[in-house]
């Protein structure tokens, strides 16, 4: 607990933002005020540094850029690998475990020790890793690195500690997965094959044991040979040699036949009484022409063999197409008998592998479902039915199903809100899945103690909107919303179906939502806003639009008569403007158009099914030919009804209850006198026509372009790169390809370099520019405008408004940098989108120069702290709004409502609003909004709003409690608003003193003290990069201010102190994706998109840290392996069993030696607390098999004791009886019996 002392006089020069060098916190004009009485300000603030840990704890969505799949058949857990060197290890829902490889190189295989809790890991840096997973956080044990050989293919056959080793050499080398020692045992290529052959057989592509016989291995190499090694006598059985390369082998389970599929898309049969050739060649999907050959076939990448017991056999396979029908999705064919089944794929097929009832591999299979991974997605087939029903996926893997281009996360929701969320969401499930029950039910996992309602949103580029039950860190789809029913569809004639953006016109920026009240608001890329409220009925209604002329420039501004042809709104009094009738849509070119919107909403009456129902619809409008700016800025209040909108050129506030705009103002506007700065008028464009012909000139592939940028890169970040090759051709190269790409072996360390390496003026969560920005003394001082004289990138000039001007032509502000100005422009260039969000990190840029690394991969913007040399031709940028009940003028004795408006100068206006209390009047009287010249200065664009009373406690927005506008009328109790209200203090005398208003900036924290405006704390957050991302959140019973920068640095502020409490460099800043979909949320959590597909939910919180081991499954479970079945008499005496050897004899250090210590090097597990904790974990997984064990020894001698005790009641039962009939017949004579 600590006391904080500070006497408020009210005087610029006492508060410390005075004492950092800032400006001035006191009023608008900088005018001194009179001092307020002097008071004590007493703030118990309980949060410690101790109280914060930042580390991760699930990731979920599907694994980005697989790579490699396998699956424990006895603990029906499954792994699957990926490009960036992750593993993503599934059981039963909720245990779902996240693991990385150190080094970023891409996994080429996996191999479970089948029932032993550990995995195997084969990379492309040649490194092979052994994960104990008996343990809730998997932990390296032993890793083995090979120098001189590339692995190639890994093979452990069941129950066995000698992993073997295929090279791309064409050796084997065999290790001890215990030890992870290489044995000197090995298979030389050219020992394998006959001396007199005279090429190299090429990279081992497959290894198996014989199911008859373990003590015989079958090598299969790429060129097509096939060799049976004897691993007894260390020689060849026998060799084949086939003209087509090898892809995969599969055996039969009794062992004297094996099936293989070659690159020519043909299928052998092959019997090991005659290798000579094989005893049966097919083309599955192979016709034959004309001619009688077989019309040529795409590779069989794998194929499984799997036997039934009562039915025909199973053969898989995937590929194999004929290439002459093009653009057929990828394949996964079943062969049951006669019977050929095609099931078709939505992307390509990476790998896939048959679940069959037994582990052992000289037993009849009988496989009941096939693993399909795909590049982008992950499917189980029903194999018991005839139809191949896939299983319903219990795993969130469709989070990618459109690209995610926003995020919002929300802890400690209503109770009742995910209920009634998934309640209407089950209405729309798809149906036709198989009724079995997930196969992959491994593992165990119990909700913990502490959990309370989380719901994730994610917005998408196709306008959709998800709604994911995220309580208990599982992550479960509630409801879908798609915004384009609202719309028209474009048509494609003629005019563009969508200005904006042609292929994704309803891409979500960002979302705003009352859990409370359950309204919920979207903001679209094409400039338009959607509002929804719930209800549990369904409703036909029409959709009520309101469109908004919000395109206000400062270079127009140059009379009092061109003033009032281009203001767009209201005048200071409030008046509500009339919107314009927008003109038809035809076929205006873009220079003429004028008034319209950029989508058309359907004016006819729509049936609206149960949950969020369209309520308004608001649109802003192209002016003079040019299209609207993006929308930057987003609050909505249901208590006062209101929403608040802002962009690069004003702001527009919306009564959505009375369905008008009450307010829509340049951010100038929204000054008056109280501007801070000096705005100079510049000369009108004489020549707006041609300017607005040259900038419109290949304005759709600007904007096609554009769009990449803005979709939080989802058109390059779902996708492989540009550069490479689809999975499914690379493979096609060689069987060495199969498991993985041949880029896979590329270096790690040659991936790009971290954006957090870029020297600071290089970030910016505005714009960025190429790295070659030309021309000295270059320099940008304001976050959201590109100036003329520096809108030149690579030579070209990108903004549409800038002109040929003569230097000197233009007036400067004093202190203004002095420096050459270029004027040229590139002709036909498209025009530069100018100010964009700080929130949802949109930018735009002339791509067509730009490879699409380039165009992912640089921040470049430099930046200035100083304010005093600003540009009269920039746009000032809304940054945030905040609707709050607060104190609009320093002599405002009680709180009202207010909007508060954060600008990308690092200014912030205040906007007090007059709102009827009484229900029928708020539907009837306007609402009168009056801005003020209360202006409030930071260091950077500002970022959020937040307030506390005067004890510290976070005020909380007022909202309405939600009522079903649809449902029936009850004459008794008539439908009416429910408001509450959060006071800023307990008490009206504490009322009376004000509150705390805390505001964030990309490099500044202030706390002012209202109606005062006295800033009582300041921080400097960041001197070398800018903050992406700031929260207030509660944790801890306690307040604090969570921050993001773009350094990758997490920081956690006191409030209202604004003490450090931590600092963590945390998360490299490698993407923007990171950038655009980092948010934080009370609880101690946070959230971002680590990859296009899959979302990383981290904590920063101590406690949470503590207890995420109970939070998380279990993924091994100690489990008896099942035996093997008893083959009878007469097929082990015919030779049917399975030939049993010891390894451990032929591979051990005894027999075979020692391996070369240049071949491969062995690299111990960590030696961390990290590693420690694991081995500590493993230790405890093995206590517990041993208690497991020792249970069931006891059990087995309890039940022999009661068996024991039985026979001797049976054998004095006996003796008794036998005793009886002695006596019996004691005296009897021989003939009387």
């Amino acid at each position: 607990m600590k006391k904080f002392r500070k006497v408020l006089d009210g005087l610029t020069t006492s508060s410390p933002a005075s004492a950092s060098g800032s400006p001035s916190c006191g009023s608008a004009a900088g005018t001194p005020t009179a001092a307020p009485t002097p008071r004590e300000l007493d703030v118990h603030e309980t949060l410690l540094s101790e109280h914060f840990h930042i580390c991760k704890t699930v990731r979920h969505g599907f694994p980005y850029q697989p790579t490699a799949l396998a699956f424990d058949p006895v603990q029906k857990i499954l792994a699957i690998g990926s490009r960036s060197g992750g593993v993503r290890i599934l059981g039963r829902p909720g245990v779902d475990c996240h693991c990385q490889h150190e080094s970023g190189a891409a996994v080429l295989q996996l191999q479970f020790l089948i029932n032993e809790g550990a995995l195997v890991t084969a990379c492309a840096d040649d490194t092979l890793h052994l994960w104990n997973l008996r343990q809730r956080r998997p932990a390296i044990l032993h890793s083995l690195k090979f120098n001189r050989e590339r692995i190639t293919f890994c093979h452990l056959p069941f129950q066995s500690k000698w992993l073997y080793v295929g090279t791309e050499r064409g050796n084997t080398h065999i290790v001890n997965v215990e030890s992870f020692i290489l044995s000197g045992y090995v298979i030389m290529w050219n020992k394998a094959i006959e001396l007199s052959t005279k090429t190299h057989p090429g990279p081992v592509v497959h290894l198996s044991d014989s199911p008859k016989d373990e003590g015989k291995l079958l090598v299969g190499f790429e060129s097509g040979t096939i060799v049976m090694w004897d691993l007894r006598s260390k020689r060849a059985d026998f060799r084949i040699y086939y003209d087509e390369a090898i892809h995969s082998v599969s055996w039969h389970h009794e062992g004297r036949q094996f099936m293989c599929s070659h690159s020519d898309g043909s299928l052998t049969m092959w019997n090991l009484r005659n290798t000579a050739k094989p005893f049966q060649i097919t083309f599955p999907h192979g016709k034959s022409q004309r001619d009688g050959r077989k019309e040529s076939c795409k590779p069989i990448l794998k194929v499984e063999y799997k036997t039934c017991r009562n039915s025909e056999s199973f053969v898989i396979f995937s590929g194999g197409l004929s290439y002459d029908k093009a653009g057929r999705r990828p394949t996964l064919t079943i062969m049951h008998g006669k019977a050929i089944t095609v099931l078709e794929m939505d992307h390509p097929i990476v790998d896939f592998t048959v679940l069959c009832e037994t582990t052992y591999l000289n037993e009849v299979q009988e496989p009941y479902a096939v693993v399909v991974l795909l590049e982008k997605d992950f499917i189980v087939v029903d194999l018991t039915q005839s139809t191949f029903p896939i299983f319903e996926n219990p795993y969130p893997m469709d989070i990618h199903e459109s690209p995610v281009t926003c995020t919002a996360y929300f802890a400690d929701c209503p109770p009742d809100i995910i209920p009634v969320l998934y309640s209407i969401g089950a209405k729309h499930k798809k149906t036709g899945y198989s009724h079995k029950e997930w196969p992959v039910s491994g593992g165990t996992w119990t909700v913990g103690s502490q959990t309370y309602p989380e719901i994730i949103i994610t917005g998408h580029a196709d306008g959709s909107i998800k709604f994911w039950d995220a309580t208990a860190i599982t992550l479960q789809m509630l409801y879908k919303l798609k915004t384009s029913k609202v719309f028209e569809k474009p048509k494609v004639e003629g005019v563009r179906g969508a200005e904006l953006v042609e292929e994704d016109p309803y891409a979500v920026q960002m979302v705003s939502w009352c859990p409370q009240s359950r309204v919920f608001c979207v903001v679209g890329i094409s400039a338009h806003l959607i509002l929804y409220r719930f209800s549990k009925h369904d409703a036909n209604t029409t959709i009520t639009s309101l469109e908004v002329r919000l395109q206000c420039e400062m270079e127009d501004v140059i009379s009092p008569s061109d003033t009032d042809n281009t203001l767009c709104g209201s005048d200071a009094g409030g008046h509500s403007p009339q919107p314009q009738p927008p003109s038809p849509r035809s076929n205006t070119p873009d220079s003429a158009r004028d008034s319209v919107p950029c989508l058309r909403v359907k004016d006819r009456v729509i049936r609206m099914p149960p949950g969020y129902q369209a309520d308004l619809v608001v649109q802003l409008l192209w002016v003079d030919g040019e299209p609207p700016q993006q929308i930057t800025s987003l609050d909505l209040n249901s208590a006062y009804g209101l929403l608040a909108l802002g962009n690069c050129n004003g702001l527009a506030v919306v009564d959505y209850l009375q369905k008008t705009v009450i307010l829509c103002m340049s951010t100038v506007e929204l000054y008056g006198s109280a501007d801070p700065f000096q705005r100079l008028t510049r000369s009108p464009r004489k020549t707006r026509q041609s300017t607005s012909d040259v900038c419109m000139r290949g304005l759709s592939n600007f904007y096609s372009d554009s769009k990449k940028r803005i979709r939080t890169s989802y058109q390059s970040l779902t996708e492989l790169s540009d550069n490479q090759v689809s999975l499914d051709l690379e493979r096609s190269k060689s069987p060495t390809s199969v498991p993985y790409p041949s880029s896979l072996h590329s270096d790690p360390r040659a991936a790009a370099e971290p954006m957090s390496n870029l020297r600071a003026s290089h970030y910016s969560p505005v714009f960025y520019l190429l790295d070659n920005v030309k021309g000295p003394g270059r320099k940008l001082s304001l976050p959201t405008d590109l100036k003329t004289d520096l809108d030149h990138v690579n030579g070209h000039c990108t903004s549409p408004t800038s002109q040929a001007c003569v230097p000197g032509g233009r007036s400067r502000v004093p202190g203004g940098p002095e420096g050459p100005r270029l004027s040229r422009r590139g002709p036909g260039r498209p025009p530069f989108r100018k100010a964009q969000s700080a929130a949802c990190m949109e930018v735009s840029l002339p791509v067509s120069s730009l490879t699409e690394e380039s165009r992912e991969n640089s921040f470049s913007r430099s930046r200035s702290s100083s304010v005093s040399s600003i540009d009269r031709d920039t746009k000032e940028a809304v940054t945030t709004l905040q609707f709050a009940e607060s104190y609009g003028r320093k002599l405002d004795a009680l709180p009202t409502p207010c909007l508060w408006v954060g600008t990308s100068l690092g200014l912030v206006l205040l906007v007090p609003m007059s709102i009827p209390v009484d229900e029928q009047e708020r539907m009837e009287e306007p609402i009168t909004v009056v801005p003020t010249s209360t202006v409030l200065m930071l260091k950077g664009s500002v970022l959020r709003f937040g307030f506390l009373d005067c004890a510290g406690g976070q005020i909380m927005s007022p909202y309405e409690v939600w009522r079903d506008l649809n449902a029936p009328e009850d004459l008794d109790r008539p439908r009416r608003r429910r408001l509450v209200n959060y006071s800023p203090g307990s008490s009206q005398e504490v009322v009376g003193d004000g509150h705390l208003a805390v505001v964030c900036s990309e490099r500044q924290a202030k706390v002012f003290l209202m109606p005062s405006q006295a800033c009582l704390y300041v921080h400097n957050i960041t001197e070398s990069s800018f903050v992406l991302r700031a929260d207030i959140v509660a944790v801890s019973n306690s307040v604090c201010l969570a921050c993001f920068c773009a350094n990758g640095h997490v920081m956690i502020l006191s409030l209202p102190s604004l003490r450090p409490l931590l600092d963590v460099h945390y998360l490299p800043l490698t993407d923007m994706r990171i950038a655009r979909t980092f948010c934080f949320t009370n609880g101690g959590q946070a959230l971002y998109l680590s990859s296009p597909t899959e979302i990383q939910r981290i904590t920063y919180s101590q406690e949470m840290c503590d207890n995420l081991q109970e939070m998380l499954g279990e993924l091994f479970t100690p489990t008896e392996t099942p035996e093997a079945q008893n083959r009878g008499f007469l097929k082990g005496f015919f030779g049917g069993n399975a030939q049993t050897f010891d390894r451990e004899e032929l591979f051990g250090e005894a027999a075979a030696g020692k391996a070369s210590r240049s071949l491969a090097q062995h690299i111990p597990g960590q030696s961390s607390v990290e590693g420690m904790r694991a081995a500590a974990g493993g230790a405890v997984g093995e206590l517990a098999r041993a208690r497991i064990a020792l249970d069931e020894r006891g059990q087995r001698l309890g039940e022999l004791e009661e068996r024991t005790a039985l026979m001797m009641t049976s054998a004095e039962t006996f003796s008794k009886h036998a005793h009886e009939l002695m006596l019996k017949c004691k005296d009897k004579k021989w003939y009387q019996f």
